[in-house]
């Protein structure tokens, strides 16, 4: 089973996230997650990273369990990895990278959210 992971403090700038985009060979994409609440738990069909580049917030793990992110921190969200970001009180930018070059949204297309998704 695919488990979302956080590698905190694995980057200081921007510099050394795009050096690690290169390195994977994935593609990139700002996402910027202005003020929502905790989203339901659900997957995607394509593998994920995402990069913390200001703002903190908290990603639920299969489980439902908290794991707070901010700043500096990476998300690795395989195919398949059950998560969602938690609730956000300040805006939180990514830097979003997929496998696959798609558009944008069909990569994040949530599947099976295990609940209803909140009114944005």
């Amino acid at each position: 089973m695919s488990v979302v992971t956080v590698d905190h403090a694995y980057f200081t700038n921007q510099a050394e996230v795009m050096a690690d985009i290169a390195h994977t060979g994935f593609w990139p994409t700002t996402y910027v997650s202005e003020s929502s609440p905790e989203l339901p738990v659900h997957y995607h069909d394509q593998d994920l990273i995402g990069y913390v580049m200001s703002g903190n917030t908290y990603v639920l793990d299969a489980n439902g369990e908290h794991i707070n992110i901010s700043a500096g921190d990476r998300l690795n969200i395989p195919k398949g990895a059950w998560h969602a970001e938690g609730a956000v009180t300040d805006t939180v930018t990514y830097i979003v990278t997929i496998r696959e070059p798609i558009p944008f949204l069909e990569a994040l297309m949530p599947r099976e959210p295990r609940g209803p998704w909140p009114a944005m």
